[in-house]
């Protein structure tokens, strides 16, 4: 945090609000990585149990979102941040909606896997679904250390590695629609678990976008839309 000086201000109580913020974050991602982690067992454990326990986990990252919304308008309005410090409450508020929306499609992955308990077929394509979900996992969690630690090059790797998820699910995509070509009575449960790849793949976008933001806070440039390899780019 020393880089951007946002542990440098006149006001003690502002550098605890700014730094509460970012523990809120870190926490609210938390509770995704958990969702996610139980949408898992759920669809590839069949695991019925962590569905209730992704439902009841929603309410707290939903309650998460408002409070962290609410104090990042408080910082704002009364505080007027400039610098480093206004980035920082700028990508918060957008690093929300994903983490948000995150937390949504891992809710979605547990509601077809639930429908998809019964199906005893399929294990080759539940084992690239458990490929799929690791890697989204594991894409959320160094977005969140790299948000943790102000860590450049994590944030360039974590968005690098979305090209490995979209591989995969073009992979997977093609497996299902030849089974669904091969067996049609098969089509409603081949297009469940077609879902839940789409699913895992936006996963990978979102944790792109945070990294995205992570780039913004650290150089002052947003880089979204602008390809991989201007991000990658050395900050003049």
């Amino acid at each position: 945090m020393d880089r951007l000086h946002l542990s440098q201000h006149i006001s003690r109580q502002f550098n605890n609000e700014i730094e509460d913020v970012r523990r809120q974050v870190l926490a609210m991602g938390g509770l995704v990585e958990e969702q996610i982690a139980a949408a898992m067992h759920v669809l590839i454990e069949r695991d019925a149990g962590a569905g209730a326990q992704i439902r009841e986990r929603e309410q707290q990252v939903n309650a998460a979102e408002l409070a962290i919304d609410e104090q990042c308008a408080f910082i704002l309005a009364r505080r007027q941040p400039a610098a480093s410090d206004l980035r920082l409450v700028l990508a918060v508020m957008k690093m929300l909606g994903d983490l948000e929306r995150i937390g949504d499609e891992a809710k979605r992955i547990a509601r077809i896997g639930e429908r998809l308990l019964d199906d005893e077929g399929g294990v080759d394509v539940t084992a690239s679904l458990g490929d799929l979900g690791r890697c989204s996992r594991d894409m959320l969690r160094g977005a969140l250390d790299a948000f943790a630690r102000l860590d450049e090059h994590l944030a360039l790797d974590v968005m690098k590695r979305d090209r490995k998820l979209d591989a995969l699910y073009k992979e997977l995509n093609a497996t299902l629609v030849a089974r669904m070509q091969q067996k049609p009575e098969q089509i409603p449960v081949e297009l469940d678990r077609l879902w839940c790849a789409r699913s895992f793949e936006r996963i990978g976008d979102r944790c792109k976008n945070l990294c995205e933001f992570v780039l913004y806070l650290l150089r002052g440039k947003d880089v979204r839309h602008s390809g991989l390899a201007k991000a990658g780019e050395s900050p003049a």
